[in-house]
């Protein structure tokens, strides 16, 4: 029920607003003092305040402004009731905080006018709070929406992108270490060929899912780098660390046993990965770290796929030849037979 608060310090005025409110079917709580209208305003909870512009302590203009500081961002109406009809009066009342004013005596019909109007103001306002408020949220969708992955829920290219530019940056700040994977799946168009194109989207989801399941610290990205590449970044992680989460990740992508009868290195499903690290300076940039995470990865390719392959790697040896996988393995490309 709409809850009105009267607060004024002359009992018969009071008396009078009161029953008037209750012809209209409203209910009502009454103060007889500006601390006491503040106390009720706090427990009570009004929809509206009618309020004495004069009373003894605290007058109506200074409760006034104390409701407005006790509830920023949720608008009650108040309507000042006053003797004096000076426009300097009421121009203090609306500074002070009120929206409009009687003047004693109070006339029934003029009152309910306007407590009719100011319902309906407040109908409009929060009408209008529901709709920003849904508009908010649509645009945090959309934000969201807009980065990531509409086929796997990873992120998508774009997030990669600022997320790393973001993490670079501190890491470059924190001289902390930073490092990208770029992973490939093995003959995935020969996948598609075999097993079309639904079977080659669920394909890409199962594998999306492992690999966000290798995202354990909340500063870890996996995304859908592209078509059938993904990435993961690693912030406060070395090379060597990172190669090994990257065949954490071959490990899980492989205990997925999606058959692949159009591969030339297993005949499940399989990925290769390129791991580079690094405390960036001046000269290692994003574009930096996924140019040498890419040439990474395409060495694992050339090495027979289904290997991963770190950027220092890399660097010894152009192709260097297939290692058994070996999870304790130090150095070489580690493969998945």
């Amino acid at each position: 029920m709409y809850k009105v608060l009267v607060a004024d310090d002359a009992r018969v005025m009071r008396f009078a607003t009161l029953r008037i409110l209750k012809k209209l079917g409203l209910a009502a709580v009454e103060a007889e003092d500006g601390l006491q209208a503040l106390e009720l305003f706090e427990s009570e909870k009004p929809d509206l305040v009618l309020i004495d512009v004069q009373m003894p302590g605290l007058d109506g203009l200074e409760v006034v402004r104390r409701i407005r500081q006790m509830s920023v961002g949720h608008w009650v109406p108040v309507i000042f009731l006053t003797s004096m009809e000076d426009d300097a009066d009421f121009s203090r009342g609306i500074e002070a905080g009120g929206d409009d004013y009687l003047t004693k005596p109070v006339s029934p019909v003029v009152l309910e006018a306007k407590i009719r109007a100011m319902r309906r103001l407040d109908d409009m306002r929060r009408e209008l709070m529901a709709v920003t408020l849904e508009l908010r949220e649509a645009n945090e969708r959309l934000a969201r929406l807009s980065q990531q992955d509409g086929l796997t829920g990873l992120a998508n290219r774009r997030r990669f992108d600022l997320d790393l530019m973001r993490e670079m940056g501190r890491a470059r700040r924190e001289r902390r270490p930073i490092a990208v994977v770029i992973a490939d799946v093995d003959y995935f168009k020969a996948f598609n060929d075999t097993y079309g194109h639904p079977a080659g989207d669920d394909c890409l989801r199962r594998i999306a899912s492992a690999l966000r399941g290798t995202c354990r610290r909340p500063g870890d990205v996996a995304a859908r780098y592209g078509g059938e590449e993904f990435a993961l970044i690693l912030p406060d992680t070395t090379e060597d660390s990172a190669r090994q989460r990257a065949i954490e990740a071959m490990r899980a992508v492989a205990a997925l046993e999606i058959e692949h009868r159009g591969s030339d290195v297993a005949r499940t499903v399989t990925m290769s990965f390129g791991v580079a690290g690094s405390v960036p300076d001046a000269e290692v940039v994003a574009d930096t770290l996924v140019e040498r995470a890419d040439r990474a990865l395409y060495a694992a390719k050339r090495s027979g796929r289904n290997a991963v392959l770190a950027w220092s790697e890399q660097q010894v040896s152009q192709a260097p030849p297939p290692v058994d996988f070996d999870v304790g393995e130090a150095a070489g490309p580690a493969t998945l037979h």
